[in-house]
């Protein structure tokens, strides 16, 4: 719950004070905010089937964003980032796609 609260009040904040992200970070947005997002779905998914640890979350958010960053920072050097950047994004939304079935046969009991 507190992962969902933190969620909307930084979607307010983002709409309310407008930041500006530096050009040179620019890339490595999308890749952190779909890390974020599989985290998320993770925490959900733990959290309906009574395996929650405040711990591991935060752990897994972290280190989700961290490393999804630098493969993408590490592509962007070899001078395969977009290729790159597009292999993370299909691992991280399989991942999502996954945690979002297991939320979904959780609360719907199928």
């Amino acid at each position: 719950m507190i992962a969902v609260i933190g969620l909307i009040v930084g979607i307010v904040l983002g709409l309310l004070v407008s930041p500006d992200v530096p050009a040179v970070l620019q890339p490595y947005l999308p890749i952190a905010v779909v890390a974020a997002l599989d985290a998320l779905f993770g925490g959900v998914r733990a959290q309906l089937e009574g395996m929650f640890n405040d711990r591991v979350f935060i752990s897994s958010f972290l280190s989700n964003v961290v490393v999804a960053a630098l493969l993408v920072f590490l592509g962007d050097q070899l001078g395969v980032g977009s290729q790159l950047s597009t292999a993370v994004l299909v691992v991280l939304g399989i991942r999502i796609f996954s945690n979002a079935a297991s939320i979904r046969r959780a609360i719907l009991k199928a």
